[in-house]
């Protein structure tokens, strides 16, 4: 059976700016490079993949590079993996969307709440991951995959995989963080390691 290795980008200069970095095209910054290389060096002593897909936004594509040096595989994009659109709040930091209304502080409550400006609801996010993971689960047996993605999508995997949506994780994955899961396809409940 096919294993799906799931990572967050590694630290990007939004996050080391306390920003809401959405869909902004930040770079990793000198830590988030430094851990991509250690992290990466780690799992290949353990794992192989055969595949590398992630979000085409460049801190997930910055932690790929050194898997992709590693295994000598080509990063493939989709940009169903990209993160969530946070609409008018994207770029703004964490302090300067305290007192707004209506950004929704609430995690568990953003399942139908779409960011004012053409952002996405975290219903959409999964219903554009849907058919990615669906995609994936056609693939031949045995073939490993890394999927470098961001944190609420990564959380809308864990809900698809865990068959739970619409209740989904409301913790974020810590950045350069990996889950491991055994796959066959959606539509059944998977433990993710």
């Amino acid at each position: 059976m096919p294993k799906l290795f799931i990572i967050r980008h590694c630290e990007s200069v939004a996050n080391s700016r306390n920003l809401l970095a959405s869909r902004m095209d930040f770079p990793l910054s000198e830590k988030g490079l430094l851990s991509a290389s250690q992290i990466a060096g780690n799992f290949s002593k353990k794992h192989k993949v055969g595949r590398i897909i992630s979000s085409p936004l460049t801190r997930a594509m910055q932690t790929a590079a050194p898997f992709s040096e590693i295994f000598n595989l080509n990063i493939e994009t989709d940009i169903r993996l990209m993160e969530q659109d946070f609409g008018n709040f994207a770029g703004r930091t964490f302090e300067e969307l305290r007192d707004n209304k209506e950004y929704q502080w609430d995690r568990s409550k953003r399942w139908d709440w779409i960011p004012a400006g053409n952002g996405e609801s975290y219903r959409m996010v999964a219903q554009r991951v849907l058919p990615f993971l669906t995609e994936v689960g056609k693939l031949k047996e045995g073939e490993n995959i890394l999927i470098v993605t961001h944190a609420v999508t990564m959380r809308m995997i864990r809900g698809i995989l865990e068959n739970t949506l619409p209740l989904y994780p409301e913790n974020l994955p810590a950045n350069g963080e990996i889950w491991e899961v055994d796959f066959e396809g959606p539509g059944r409940p998977y433990v993710i390691k």
